[in-house]
């Protein structure tokens, strides 16, 4: 069995969040992270004892936190917590989705500040470890007290009243928990609260977001280079000392990028002493809009990172002192930022790309063959395939629109500012998809294009690029349908295969 990664809320890395969410890596509660959690449920159990006034322990929830609940009912109010808000709509999350909910909440009750038994996490944990993973409707959630109606879901299935994907078939919960000796989680008091108030539905998806954009950014310095060569740009704008002049980080990484990728390159000693002063932005301004996409997922991953060791439900429970503090660490905001900022960035990714498609088939501006094809005319080469880029492009500039923007009062005007955070996380999805199948275009033209300029060639780097290209999609001899050759590339970006490229040792 591989190494189990064990979960005390306070050093789970993204690393090990790929691994127990996409690699099935077992996970459980390590000893320090139990004993964190028995001294804050003590406290709760001495609250309940003494009656004392506690949010969600002795009170309603929300607008409903005004009515007093007698101690004896405290378990019924933590149940109808749980069912009252699994009221999500639409498909349900992917199982990866759903098990980056799984882990991201049993971590932060690990960390001991909600006043939860360790089975409880327990219980997630298994769920992790058999892959039981819950039916949780995507949409429902305006990310206020955090994802409510996604957590909810999620746990209604802990306590068998939900239903389950388990060894490929839809059930009901408790159907799957007998079959694995598992018995349904019986909430006390106060611990259906913690298990649906907090951030992780979003966060979950902003980081399996990132993983994918990451891939993205570096795909796009690779397909820049090849086009830089193929429209036979010039390097000078490259040149290490003009960024470093103005050294945003990532726009000195993407600049080093495209001068390793054509290093070498016979087309670009071709021109070299051409009239060409300056180049198009699309091509000259490559390292500024690459890089300050770079910095924009730096922002996020640094929010994602702080939000996977957080504690975000409420109210929390501080052992050494006593105290049971009420407040919002529950609100999405810093997400909701960041997931839109992260949206808003691909897109500029996006949009340069197909300005550099544009570039290369468009007669007036490449000095190349018509739309990349021997045949301009009879053929239409790759015409259509920079209109599919530029449906793309123009499709994410209205996902681009910041859901963080809105807000809409809810629960009787007591969560009156919301985050809108998991609508920030939804449209990402299409907008990454859009950006991967736009830089898989641009390869694609990139590649057809340097076909044309044999036999120079581009640099090492850039030549490997086209040749893991050209072994999913072969030269446009004469029109075919690209609609394939379109997915095989964005499939092959989708498993690094031409970022990975960029992360090759050097020498």
């Amino acid at each position: 069995m591989s190494r189990t990664i064990l979960l005390d809320g306070l050093r789970l890395t993204r690393r090990e969040f790929s691994a127990v969410v996409l690699e099935n890596r077992p996970v459980r509660l390590s000893p320090p992270a139990r004993v964190a959690m028995r001294k804050s449920r003590a406290l709760i159990e001495q609250i309940i004892a003494q009656k004392e006034l506690v949010y969600g322990v002795t009170t309603g929830v929300g607008s409903l936190s005004t009515e007093h609940i007698d101690p004896a009912a405290a378990r019924e109010l933590q149940l109808n917590v749980v069912r009252s808000h699994s009221c999500g709509v639409g498909e349900p999350l992917s199982p990866v989705e759903t098990r980056g909910l799984l882990l991201l909440r049993a971590n932060t009750l690990a960390r001991g500040l909600s006043g939860v038994r360790p089975l409880v996490a327990e219980r997630l944990c298994e769920f992790l470890n058999h892959a039981v993973h819950p039916i949780v409707p995507r949409r429902g959630s305006v990310g206020a007290s955090g994802d409510l109606a996604p957590l909810a879901h999620a746990v209604l299935a802990l306590v068998g009243e939900g239903e389950v994907v388990f060894r490929g078939r839809r059930q009901r919960a408790a159907a799957a928990m007998r079959a694995l000796g598992i018995k349904p989680l019986a909430l006390e008091a106060k611990e259906g609260l913690p298990l649906v108030n907090g951030t992780q539905t979003m966060l979950a998806f902003g980081l399996l977001a990132l993983r994918e954009a990451e891939i993205l950014i570096n795909t796009a310095d690779v397909a820049g280079a090849l086009s830089l060569d193929a429209l036979r740009s010039s390097t000078r704008a490259f040149d290490e000392r003009l960024h470093a002049a103005r050294p945003h980080p990532g726009q000195m990484v993407s600049a080093r990028n495209v001068v390793r990728l054509i290093r070498g390159s016979t087309i670009n000693k071709s021109h070299q002493g051409c009239s060409r002063v300056q180049d198009a932005y699309s091509l000259r301004c490559m390292p500024q809009v690459h890089g300050a996409v770079r910095d924009a997922l730096s922002y996020a991953a640094r929010v994602f990172e702080i939000e996977m060791n957080s504690a975000t439900d409420n109210p929390l429970v501080f052992a050494k002192t006593g105290d049971v503090i009420s407040g919002g660490n529950f609100h999405g905001q810093p997400l909701a930022l960041a997931l839109d900022l992260m949206a808003l960035a691909l897109t500029q990714l996006g949009g340069i790309a197909e300005r550099r498609i544009d570039r290369m088939v468009n007669p007036l501006t490449s000095e190349l063959p018509p739309f990349l094809t021997r045949s301009p005319g009879l053929e239409s080469g790759l015409m259509l395939a920079q209109v599919a880029a530029a449906a793309l492009a123009s499709e994410n500039k209205v996902l681009a629109h910041p859901a963080s923007a809105d807000s809409i009062p809810t629960s009787g005007n007591k969560e009156d500012f919301v985050s809108m955070g998991m609508a920030a996380a939804l449209k990402l999805r299409p907008v990454l998809e859009n950006v991967r199948n736009i830089l898989a275009i641009e390869l694609i033209c990139a590649c057809q294009a340097l076909d044309l300029l044999s036999p120079l060639r581009s640099g090492r780097l850039a030549e490997e690029a086209r040749g893991r290209v050209r072994a999913v999609s072969p030269h446009l001899q004469h029109d075919r349908p690209l609609h394939r050759d379109i997915a095989r590339v964005a499939a092959l970006i989708s498993g690094g295969e031409v970022a990975g490229i960029i992360d090759r040792p050097r020498g």
